[in-house]
């Protein structure tokens, strides 16, 4: 009675270790999603102009998700626009180094298409500094990137 009661216990504990693993890993975006709100926010960049996109891009929950939100870069390295920090916007971040020594800024504003950049940064879900992977367009004079957070 005892084995069965301790088996019985371990079947259940099991079960949910393996119904809570995809809870967690789904409060995490993939490098996929990344790329394709970049996409998207660079299509409606070039659609609509900058007046209604960067607003759209800072307010509109179709450009937030989980860790993910769109961050615009004029050439100069001004951040224009920025989905989870808006006290970014106006700030030249040109010169910003990640902890590495990476200016990843300066990386970003050379791609002359589309890119990946990778480097460490703030998490707006857990507040940690995690390594982060954004892609990165070149649309109507501006560098829009997603990127999410790998581990």
């Amino acid at each position: 009675m005892l084995t069965k009661l301790i088996g019985a216990v371990a079947g259940l504990a099991l079960a949910l270790v393996l119904a809570a693993a995809p809870l967690q890993a789904s409060d995490r975006a993939s490098l996929d999603e990344a790329k394709a709100m970049a996409e998207k926010a660079a299509a409606l960049l070039k659609a609509e102009g900058p007046e209604k996109a960067f607003p759209a891009f800072d307010e509109d929950a179709q450009f937030k998700d989980r860790d993910l939100y769109v961050f615009v870069i004029d050439p100069s390295g001004t951040t224009v626009a920025h989905g989870a920090n808006k006290g970014l916007i106006g700030k030249s971040l040109l010169e910003l180094r990640d902890p590495t020594g990476k200016q990843f800024v300066k990386e970003m504003i050379s791609i002359p298409g589309t890119g990946w950049v990778d480097y460490s940064w703030q998490n707006p879900t857990t507040k940690a500094v995690e390594a982060k992977r954004s892609y990165v367009i070149h649309e109507s004079g501006y560098w829009v990137g997603v990127g999410a957070y790998v581990k």
